[in-house]
C-alpha cells in the first residue's frame, strides 16, 4: 500500500493530500537514477585510485619501472652524445687539421632521420607513452648516423695517414752521396760556367765531387724507370718516386739496380764515375717535380743539421763552375 503524503495549506488552514503528476514522478525517478550513477562512478574512481586491485597495482608498478628505465636510457644517450661530440671536435680541429683536410659539414654529421610517422609502425596498437618511445627511436637513429659518419671519417684519416707516410718515404730527402763534411759539394743549382764550352749556362742540379766508385744512394723510395746511357749525362739512373717526384743521377761508372726495381731511401743504386760530358769524377744530381727541374737543396732536410744546411747554401751561392755539361 502506497504511503499518502500531506501538506499544510495556509489558505484553508488544513492538511491537504499531496497529489503528484506522472511527469513529476518520472522526474524524481530520473533524478534518483542520475544521482545514484554519479555516486557509483565517484565511488569506483576512489576505489581504483586508493584501493587498486592486485592486477592494477602490478601494472602501475610496471609502468613506473618502465618510466625509470626510460629516464636512465635517456641519460645514457645524452652521455654518449656528449662523448661523440668531443670525438667530432677532436676529429675536425686536430686530426683533419693535421692532414689539411676539410672538416665534415654539420649537415652531414647531423642529417635528419625522418619524422615521427617513420616510427609509428613499430609501435603496438594502443601503446601508451608513444611520444617517449618515438623520441627514443629518433635519438638512437641520430646517434647511429653520427657514429657511422665518424667511423667513416676515421677510415679516411687512416687512409690519409698511410698516404702521408708513403709520400714522406717517397719524397727525396737526403743527399745522394755520404758527405758529412760537405767537402764533396762543389756546384749548386743555377747559372754556372760550363766546363767544356767556357760559357755561362744554366746548371739544373747539384754536383758532388767524389772518387770513382763512391756509392750513390737513392734519396727516396721509388721505382727505377731508367738505368742507361743518356747522352751528356753519361751512365744515368732515374727514379720515379710518385707524387710528381723524379730524381736523376748522372755520370755514373756503374749501376747496382735495374729498370723496374723498387728501391728504398738510402739504398745503394750505383757508383760515381765520369761518363758523358764530365771533366772529373763526380755525381750530377737533379730533382724533378711535376716535370720541372727544381733546386735539390730544398730536399736535403732529412740528413742535414741547420748549420750544415746553412753552410751548403753558402757553397751553392759561390759562382763555381760545374763539373759536367748538364
Amino acid at each position: 500500500m502506497a504511503k499518502i503524503k500531506y501538506y499544510y495549506d495556509t489558505e484553508t488552514c488544513r492538511y491537504e493530500e499531496l497529489k503528484r503528476t506522472p511527469s513529476e514522478v518520472l522526474i524524481n525517478i530520473a533524478g534518483f537514477v542520475i544521482l545514484a550513477s554519479l555516486s557509483g562512478l565517484l565511488f569506483s574512481y576512489l576505489a581504483r585510485t586508493y584501493f587498486p586491485s592486485a592486477s592494477e597495482a602490478a601494472l602501475q608498478e610496471e609502468n613506473q619501472q618502465l618510466l625509470l628505465k626510460y629516464e636512465l636510457l635517456s641519460k645514457q644517450m645524452k652521455e654518449v652524445d656528449a662523448v661523440l661530440a668531443k670525438l667530432q671536435e677532436r676529429d675536425d680541429k686536430i686530426y683533419r687539421l693535421l692532414f689539411e683536410a676539410e672538416p665534415i659539414a654539420d649537415e652531414i654529421r647531423k642529417g635528419g632521420v625522418g619524422g615521427a610517422e617513420k616510427y609509428r609502425n613499430l609501435l603496438d596498437e594502443g601503446l601508451k607513452r608513444e611520444q617517449l618511445i618515438i623520441s627514443s627511436f629518433k635519438k638512437l637513429d641520430q646517434l647511429k648516423r653520427q657514429m657511422y659518419v665518424q667511423s667513416k671519417s676515421y677510415d679516411e684519416i687512416v687512409k690519409m695517414q698511410a698516404e702521408r707516410e708513403k709520400r714522406l718515404a717517397s719524397m727525396p730527402a737526403i743527399r745522394p752521396v755520404a758527405d758529412n763534411d760537405l767537402t764533396m759539394f762543389i756546384s749548386g743549382y743555377g747559372m754556372r760556367m760550363h766546363p767544356i764550352y767556357k760559357v755561362r749556362k744554366f746548371h739544373s742540379g747539384c754536383d758532388f765531387a767524389a772518387p770513382t766508385g763512391t756509392p750513390v744512394y737513392a734519396t727516396g723510395e721509388g721505382i727505377v724507370r731508367m738505368a742507361d746511357y743518356d747522352g751528356g749525362y753519361g751512365k744515368c739512373i732515374e727514379i720515379d718516386h710518385g707524387f710528381g717526384f723524379v730524381t736523376k743521377y748522372a755520370h755514373l761508372s756503374a749501376y747496382t739496380v735495374k729498370v723496374g726495381q723498387r728501391v728504398k731511401r738510402g739504398q745503394m743504386i750505383g757508383r760515381v764515375g765520369s761518363t758523358g760530358t764530365s771533366v772529373s769524377p763526380h755525381l750530377h744530381y737533379e730533382v724533378i717535380k711535376n716535370g720541372q727541374k727544381v733546386n735539390p737543396l730544398g730536399y736535403f732536410f732529412n740528413d742535414l743539421t741547420p748549420e750544415q744546411y746553412t753552410k751548403m747554401l753558402e757553397i751553392a751561392a759561390q759562382d763555381r763552375p760545374s763539373l759536367g755539361g748538364n
